[in-house]
């Protein structure tokens, strides 16, 4: 993750960026590209959600660079949210071309080569906490490598239910009845 160097960024600069980014305190933070694999898992996340909605499900699926504004800065300064893969029940935006106003029911975040190391379980925990700040129910942090979910809910969320493969997971009770086998996310 770069940050990008002005004064006090807003959410229009943030528009403007080019490629993956969040506004954190004023400041736009710049997310690296992903490999294919994060790729790959992250687009089957949005399809299952997707074949959850076509069965007759409400809300909306997010896909990976669509951003949320949470109604105000949460309070470790973030601005924005950027989940790889989402849920969501809330109104869409007047104008379809802005980001969301709110935060996703349920976020899910795909680890890349770089996501790695305790500076980074810091920055996962920090964003989670950012997530459940702003009034998301559930958290992923999919992690290809280990080829596992963490699912954090925002009633315990330093606990998490790991699944592994065999497993079946869900994003419970923000996307209720939904199931993803851990072996189809990650085959």
């Amino acid at each position: 993750m770069s940050t990008q160097t002005m004064g006090c960024a807003t959410l229009d600069d943030l528009m403007k960026v080019d490629g993956k980014a969040e506004l954190i305190n004023g400041r736009i933070v710049r997310d690296m590209g992903t490999g294919f694999l994060p790729g790959k898992v992250s687009r089957r996340i949005t399809r299952a959600l997707e074949d959850y909605i076509a069965a007759g499900a409400g809300g909306e699926v997010v896909e990976d660079n669509v951003g949320y504004a949470p109604h105000s800065p949460l309070p470790s300064g973030r601005q924005s949210l950027s989940p790889d893969s989402s849920y969501y029940t809330g109104p869409l935006p007047s104008n379809l071309m802005r980001y969301v106003t709110g935060h996703p029911d349920f976020a899910a975040e795909v680890r890349s080569e770089n996501d790695y190391g305790p500076a980074k379980e810091r920055e996962h925990e920090e964003k989670r906490t950012d997530y459940f700040a702003a009034g998301t129910l559930v958290v992923w942090d999919v992690d290809p490598v280990a080829e596992t979910v963490a699912a954090y809910v925002a009633t315990a969320p330093t606990t998490p239910t790991i699944f592994r493969r065999g497993d079946v997971a869900d994003a419970e009770p923000a996307v209720p009845g939904w199931r993803l086998s851990v072996d189809a996310l990650f085959t």
